[in-house]
C-alpha cells in the first residue's frame, strides 16, 4: 500500500510539473508575439498623419486623425498587396519603416531578405505609391 501511495504521488507530481511547463510555454509564446507586434504606427512630420504597417507582409495605410468636426479622419491605402509570396513567409516584425529627410517619403525594409522599397504618402491618391528600390 505504501508503494502504491508513493507511486501515485510521483505520477501526480509529474503531471502537475508538465502542466505548469505547458502553461509557462504558452505564456512565453504570447509574450514573444506581443514583443513583435503585427501592426505598428509610424509618425510622419505631419501632426495629423501616421503610417500603419502590417509588419508581417508590408501592407500599409495612411492614417489620419482630427480634433475638428469638419476635418478628415480615416485610413487611405498605401499598399494593399502583400510583399511576400505566401502566408508561410509572413513573420511578425519582418518589415519596418525608416523616415527620410523628405517628410512624404519612408524606406521600407524587409529585415529577412534585405529588399528595400520607397514609400510615399500623400493626401493626393496619384502621389501615393510603394516602389521597390533595386
Amino acid at each position: 500500500m505504501k508503494k502504491i501511495l508513493i507511486l501515485g504521488t510521483f505520477v501526480l507530481t509529474t503531471i502537475i510539473l508538465f502542466a505548469q511547463q505547458d502553461s509557462t510555454s504558452t505564456i512565453q509564446q504570447i509574450k514573444k508575439q506581443v514583443e513583435v507586434p503585427i501592426y505598428q504606427l509610424f509618425p510622419t512630420e505631419n501632426y495629423w498623419t501616421f503610417i500603419k504597417l502590417d509588419t508581417r507582409n508590408g501592407k500599409m495605410w495612411q492614417v489620419h486623425f482630427t480634433i475638428s468636426q469638419d476635418g478628415f479622419d480615416g485610413e487611405l491605402i498605401l499598399n494593399s498587396r502583400a510583399l511576400v509570396w505566401t502566408e508561410e513567409e509572413e513573420v511578425n516584425g519582418r518589415f519596418t519603416l525608416y523616415p527620410t529627410k523628405n517628410m512624404y517619403n519612408f524606406i521600407l525594409l524587409d529585415q529577412i531578405n534585405g529588399k528595400t522599397y520607397q514609400v510615399q504618402w500623400n493626401n493626393d491618391e496619384k502621389k501615393r505609391f510603394v516602389s521597390r528600390i533595386y
